[in-house]
């Protein structure tokens, strides 16, 4: 899972990385409110940690900025200002949590991961990530609104993936939920399976989802390359 931190304190922010790469983040980080801005806006994230003093271009301008292009992303503010009115003012302009510094690193985590479910959570029994829609309910999958036909078993294995965005899921995995059975190792029925879900889910659009992580499994991730 990709997430943007933007702080302008060195030592802050390679602590901040530091922990949540150890945690399966992807981590990118910026030091300039203007510089955050335009990865935000231009690059694919999960999230986003802003803090709110800022050279350039303020937290608070930011993510004015970001939300006024009708960006979601779930944006988690840093600060040292403790004042009511400052909490009211992010919330107001569009975050979704707030962190008064020094915080404890747990508590990030812990929200941070709060918010990156409620973003891939199920709602009216539709599973979206990036251009990707699953109708549950319908059994229907789509891409930028282009209808995805999918066997039963695709469809599956597909949604298996998209419950668990950014988690590596290894072949045994797929195996055993998707089949109820775990193959012996020359089995490639796994194999076959995502390559055909990537032909129809992948294959007709720039953005991939579906990547390969050699010698552990397969992840659905729109922010990996």
């Amino acid at each position: 899972m990709r997430v943007l931190l933007i702080e302008d304190d060195p030592k802050t922010a390679a602590l901040i990385c530091r922990g949540l790469e150890e945690n399966g983040f992807v981590m990118t980080s910026a030091g300039r409110g203007d510089e955050g801005l335009t990865l935000a806006i231009t690059k694919p994230y999960e999230a986003i940690v802003l803090d709110i003093s800022l050279p350039a271009l303020s937290g608070f301008g930011l993510l004015a900025a970001l939300r006024e292009t009708g960006n979601t992303i779930p944006v988690i503010c840093l600060t040292a200002r403790d004042r009511v009115e400052d909490r009211i003012k992010g919330l107001t302009l569009g975050a979704d949590d707030y962190l008064v510094k020094p915080f404890s690193f747990a508590e990030l985590l812990a929200r941070l991961r709060a918010l990156v479910r409620r973003r891939h959570s199920v709602s009216d029994n539709a599973l979206r990530i990036a251009d990707l829609e699953i109708d549950m309910a319908n059994l229907r999958v789509s891409r930028n609104s282009q209808r995805i036909e999918l066997s039963a078993k695709e469809f599956q294995l597909l949604l298996l993936l998209a419950r668990r965005p950014g988690e590596v899921l290894t072949r045994t995995v797929i195996s055993s939920e998707i089949w109820h059975v775990n193959f012996d190792s020359g089995t490639n029925v796994v194999e076959v399976a995502i390559r055909r879900l990537r032909k129809k889910v992948d294959d007709p659009f720039a953005t991939k989802l579906i990547h390969t992580v050699h010698g552990v499994g397969y992840v659905l991730d729109p922010g990996k390359p």
